[in-house]
């Protein structure tokens, strides 16, 4: 982790220092952060490139990389492909029943994982009063597998018989509910139940005060996903996702602007 906090300052730093303070509507900086919620910790350093439009400056858009940690306590997880989430209860016009959605948990005393991701940014300037927001686009996630309890009624998976010769088919029950996970790689923003991996988006209030330093406050959505090691036959999944909602405290340091 701090050598690729390391690598990561460095690489922001020579991208900020190749750029030309005579643009002057480019702007730079770093935040440096944490989001908490209870049983979430989020730390983070992002690093972003803005550049303003318009006259007056009010507006700005642009790029950011955010490199965090996350650690979580007794959490539960639930399905996450859009395709088994989407199901719908009730009765339909012709009076026969909708297919429901088909949702498992699993649940876990601890998790942890770090996710590097790029995604784009924008704020309004209103004097030494920024206002703003952030979403994660692409990255991929990387952290320790955990055993969590995966509580299913019709779930099964699939193991070798002692000979070898074929598979059994075991319920998600007693000792072999206890499964082992771990953070889902891939980071991609789809939209919705598509959407992959672990996922921070950000609105906020940026009080300067100075030129050099400001403090943030904000609010964070941070979805994590974890896939357990057995896949659910039935189902054909072994994609597990957590949102949470967190408040966030972050300094600011613009290099420039």
């Amino acid at each position: 982790m701090k050598k690729i906090l390391v690598a990561f300052l460095l690489i922001a730093s020579f991208t900020s220092f190749a750029q030309s303070p005579v643009a002057a509507r480019l702007s730079s900086g770093y935040d440096i952060g944490m989001a908490y919620s209870t049983g979430h910790y989020n730390p983070s350093v992002s690093y972003y490139q803005l550049l303003t439009v318009g006259e007056r400056k009010l507006f700005a858009f642009g790029w950011n990389v955010r490199l965090g940690a996350f650690y979580g306590d007794n959490l539960n997880y639930y399905t996450a492909p859009a395709r088994l989430t989407r199901g719908k209860s009730g009765l339909g016009s012709i009076g026969l029943p909708l297919i429901p959605a088909n949702i498992d948990t699993v649940r876990f005393d601890h998790v942890s994982m770090t996710s590097l991701s790029i995604g784009v940014r924008a704020k309004i300037s209103l004097g030494r009063v920024e206002l703003g927001a952030s979403t994660d686009l692409l990255g991929f996630t990387f952290g320790k597998s955990r055993t969590g309890q995966y509580q299913s009624s019709t779930g099964q998976f699939a193991i070798l018989s002692a000979s070898g010769a074929d598979s059994l088919l075991v319920p998600f029950q007693g000792a072999n509910a206890l499964q082992k996970a771990s953070p889902g790689v891939i980071i991609a923003r789809l939209l919705g139940d598509n959407n992959r991996g672990t996922l921070s988006t950000q609105v906020y209030a940026n009080i300067r005060l100075t030129p050099r330093v400001g403090v943030k406050l904000g609010y964070q959505w941070l979805i994590t996903e974890m896939s357990v090691a057995n896949r659910d036959v039935v189902a054909d999944n072994n994609r597990f996702r957590h949102t949470a909602g967190m408040a966030y405290l972050a300094l600011s340091l613009p290099i420039f602007q």
